[in-house]
């Protein structure tokens, strides 16, 4: 009879399986409202889901397109002055 062994996986730190780096931290803060954003416009599609959208429903989710857009397009100017070979 022949004993197969397990095949030991390495022990070393997956790439997926560390903190994230400074970078990418500030890369999160930098999007945050743009997140935010989006979460406040889920929200208020979210309670229109199960009634008939009153006026201020409409007016919730057109004021939180808004701000989404707004967002987007400060986080893509900030991008675009940032991009290399670009002088600030």
């Amino acid at each position: 009879m022949v004993y197969i062994g397990a095949v030991q996986a390495v022990v070393t730190a997956d790439e997926f399986d560390r903190e994230p780096t400074a970078a990418e931290l500030d890369a999160i803060d930098r999007e945050m409202p743009v997140i935010r954003a989006d979460i406040d416009l889920l929200d208020a599609q979210i309670i229109t889901l199960d009634r008939t959208p009153t006026e201020l429903d409409a007016r919730r989710i057109r004021r939180a397109r808004r701000r989404v857009l707004a967002a987007r397009r400060t986080l893509a100017n900030f991008a675009a002055t940032r991009a290399p070979g670009v002088s600030a």
